[in-house]
């Protein structure tokens, strides 16, 4: 996620230096600490919200028990990550369901923090999970809001229950009556935003929450405007006390601050992170996975919801059944590309690894998945018989798939190459015995 990398990095420094002290002292704890919010500050972390941070932390990580363990450092980070966690919220907060349907998500925010893309990207994630969404146009100011919304919802075949520039609130109640008649359990409003706080925007959406009671009201935050979202969020939580957040353009060149500092403030959950330009990128906001993130732990758990929703269960073991028996061919490769495609790329799979996140930023300029793109059009460039025995494809038959796939030669055998590379580390996964073992695997695996 590449909101928090910046911090991720600042944090992994500051503890690489705590772990070559092996014992610590309180005076090093406190350097260390002082760099951390230095650290926060920079990611645009609210003031307070970073002082009190480093107090509960300090108070904790300077008692005699963890001057005297063994592993100082580590019980350093896991004091933070605790308290990370804790600033953050604790647990993932989900969405409050009605218990008479149907249930009325109420969307509102600034005008350009992504609030009606978010609405598409919230009825496409609650339809997949078998709710009947239905979308509500309300924002009747901004020019092709409307039609903008009605094209998200034909893309994912969502109805979008509209009135032109009619009333918002009659419109709210209207739909409402719309989505009891027709069995839709979830109605989710699209309200009008401004380029900034004004009194007009809020008391329409005063009169929208007091006619329709929504069970939720979610406040639509850019990530990218940094200590501003602290002031944006509490002056629509004193108007409507809003019930959670939903943080947009996480994947931009962002510090990250917000997601740090909006709970604290106004003591109202994260409950969704947008995490890219399409529909299907949006996720739960976990804060113990987030934490894990920040201090380059990884999240595994998150990477494992990702694979499950790219690729189902049978496709799973069949390709687990071709590996254990070395038998995948390059048709196999394209649907590895397609399910990281699904995943969000390669960089995204990496950013959850643990040991890989914290590096990240050291990492972008050898990542590149356009080449996982050049890869699969190689492979689209060959026949059937081809992609099933590469083995066959001799000169002229690189040089017909590089001028069908507009590469170079080089790059067909660069791809050749690695595939068969993939295969032999297969056989030596599958039997490291006869490589002399795992250690001699290893050193054959990383080039001797």
């Amino acid at each position: 996620m590449a909101f928090f990398s910046n911090l991720s990095e600042r944090l992994n420094h500051i503890f690489s230096k705590l772990t070559k002290h092996g014992k610590l002292t309180s005076l090093e704890i406190k350097e260390a600490m002082r760099e951390i919010r230095v650290a926060l500050l920079e990611a645009d972390v609210n003031y307070t919200v970073a002082k009190d941070f480093i107090n509960k932390v300090s108070e904790k990580a300077v008692g005699e028990e963890i001057l005297k363990s063994l592993t100082p450092t580590q019980q350093v980070i896991k004091i933070v990550r605790d308290e990370l966690i804790a600033l953050m919220g604790g647990e993932n907060q989900k969405l409050n369901v009605s218990p008479k349907p149907p249930t009325v998500v109420m969307m509102c925010g600034l005008q350009g923090s992504g609030k009606t893309t978010m609405c598409g990207k919230l009825a496409l994630k609650l339809k997949k999970e078998g709710k009947k969404p239905l979308l509500v146009a309300c924002d009747i100011y901004r020019p092709a809001a409307i039609d903008q919304l009605k094209v998200l919802g034909k893309s994912i075949q969502i109805d979008v229950f509209e009135r032109g520039t009619n009333n918002p609130t009659k419109t709210v109640k209207e739909a409402i009556d719309y989505a009891n008649k027709f069995s839709l359990d979830t109605v989710i409003v699209d309200t009008a935003g401004r380029l900034q706080i004004d009194e007009k925007l809020m008391d329409e959406l005063k009169e929208i929450k007091k006619a329709v009671n929504p069970t939720e009201i979610l406040l639509v935050i850019d990530a990218m405007i940094g200590q501003e979202a602290v002031a944006v969020s509490k002056a629509f939580n004193d108007a409507l006390d809003v019930t959670g957040v939903v943080l947009t353009k996480t994947d931009g060149d962002t510090r990250g601050g917000a997601a740090l500092s909006i709970r604290s403030v106004i003591g109202k959950p994260i409950k969704f992170v947008g995490v890219g330009e399409k529909l299907t990128d949006l996720e739960p906001f976990y804060p113990d996975r987030m934490a894990s993130r920040i201090l380059g732990m990884g999240d595994v758990l998150t990477l494992i919801d990702k694979a499950q929703e790219a690729v189902d269960e049978k496709t799973a073991k069949e390709m687990e059944r071709k590996f254990r028996e070395n038998s995948f061919d390059l048709n196999d490769y394209i649907e590895q590309v397609n399910s990281l495609k699904k995943m969000g790329g390669l960089k995204a799979v990496l950013s959850m690894m643990p040991g890989v996140s914290g590096k990240m930023k050291q990492l972008e300029n050898m990542i590149d998945d356009k080449m996982l793109e050049k890869n699969k059009a190689i492979i689209q460039s060959m026949t059937a018989k081809e992609r099933q025995n590469p083995d066959m494809i001799n000169g002229s038959r690189r040089q017909r798939i590089a001028k069908g796939a507009g590469v170079t030669v080089n790059d067909v055998n660069t791809l050749l190459k690695q595939f068969n590379q993939s295969k032999e580390m297969m056989k030596m996964l599958k039997n490291p015995k006869a490589y002399g073992g795992k250690m001699a695997m290893m050193r054959k695996l990383m080039g001797g």
